[in-house]
């Protein structure tokens, strides 16, 4: 943890030496292109946006504790004595629509650890004024887990086999701005996991949803909600959707995105099939991600 908000410090105290020679997110877009979302990402999932050209952006993520219920409260510094799951990433754009990215979580124990993702993200549609009324990108991606395997083999990351350790997603983020003020977007997304434990199944669809609302130049307000659809006979019980809100927080040539979510792990192919905590119960966490653009151009 201490590792975590030194790296912070030192990632925004290099940011302000460097702000004069860049420009807040949405001054790279034009009247007739305002911005749709202003960071690759908007909770927890994707969002339709891709880095420009040259573009790299360097990327932390934090998920504390429960804030509330019965693994919150004082005693556990309301969730910030916990760490749920942290990543860290690069990502790089290839072209104005072509962007790849690659990073390494924690993870949550619930079942995994040691994760490696990457992803490739392509925006083949981009809304403009009297001529594309949505913007449309295709994401897909996979992670790998390299914890020890269990020795218990009815456990699910008892790994019979390598190929056990991979799980993948596909995503199409469609996504509609108003004007400077607000978007909205929906997210099809499916979730392909290798191995699964006996009472769940490799295979899952989720529908996503997620809006943004400017408040100032500096500030937004975005929240997003995954509805997972499954045959309940296939899969135990006990597993949640996803939902969360933030504000974005634009400074020093970054973005900052302060969150609430429900969900504890990072990455399509962790919270759409991994999320076990209740909003009701007080089961939700603070978290944030902090992401950091260079230009080698």
């Amino acid at each position: 943890m201490k590792k975590t908000l030194i790296l912070l410090l030192l990632f925004v105290a290099g940011n302000a030496t460097s702000y004069a020679q860049d420009t807040i997110v949405e001054e790279e877009y034009t009247e007739d292109e305002p911005i749709t979302f202003a960071s690759t990402r908007i909770v927890s999932g994707h969002s339709v946006e891709t880095l420009s050209k040259g573009i790299m952006d360097f990327r932390i993520e934090h998920r504390f504790g429960d804030i509330a219920g019965t693994n919150g409260g004082p005693q556990n510094m309301f969730g910030f004595d916990m760490l749920s799951d942290m990543r860290i990433a690069l990502e790089y754009g290839i072209t104005d629509k072509l962007m790849i990215g690659a990073g390494r979580c924690k993870g949550t124990g619930a079942p995994y650890r040691s994760l490696l993702d990457g992803f490739v993200k392509y925006r083949f549609l981009t809304q403009k004024k009297n001529e594309m009324p949505i913007s449309m990108a295709l994401i897909g991606g996979s992670s790998f887990t390299y914890m020890k395997a269990s020795t218990d083999i009815s456990q699910v990351n008892s790994f019979p086999k390598t190929a056990h350790r991979f799980s993948y997603f596909t995503q199409l983020n469609m996504a509609h701005h108003f004007g400077k003020v607000a978007s909205i977007a929906l997210m099809p997304t499916y979730v392909h996991r290798n191995y699964v434990a006996a009472d769940d199944v490799n295979d899952l669809f989720a529908l996503g949803g997620a809006f943004r609302v400017k408040l100032t130049s500096r500030f937004a307000l975005v929240g997003e909600y995954y509805q997972v659809f499954c045959n309940n006979a296939y899969r135990q019980s006990g597993y949640k959707n996803s939902m969360g809100i933030a504000l974005e927080w634009f400074t020093f040539g970054h973005n900052f995105t302060i969150n609430l979510t429900n969900a504890a792990g990072l990455g399509e192919t962790q919270f759409i099939p991994y999320t076990f905590q209740s909003w009701g119960k007080g089961q939700f966490r603070f978290g944030f991600s902090v992401s950091r653009k260079f230009s080698y151009e």
